[in-house]
């Protein structure tokens, strides 16, 4: 589901801005002075992954039935119905 939705840029930017914060945690801790950089990298990571997590929602497109799909590069003239009664 994650590869569907282009969403692995997201994922990745949010592990890198988790690992960032545990290194900041750890270096502040030894009291090194530059560790508050390594902190606004962690903040960038995490608002990066959060800005790329809502990508298919801003760029999502309705077919003609009115469904939305969430894949921006999938044609938009296959309709598929499911019709269970």
């Amino acid at each position: 589901m994650i590869k569907i939705m282009k969403l692995q840029k997201a994922v990745i930017a949010i592990i890198l801005g988790i690992i960032a914060l545990g290194a900041y945690i750890l270096m502040s801790a030894a009291h090194i002075k530059w560790s508050r950089y390594i902190l606004e990298v962690s903040g960038l990571f995490l608002m990066l992954g959060a800005v790329l997590f809502l990508y298919p929602i801003l760029f999502s497109r309705k077919d003609k039935e009115g469904c939305v799909e969430l894949d921006p590069e999938a044609p938009i003239d296959k309709v598929e119905t499911t019709d269970s009664v």
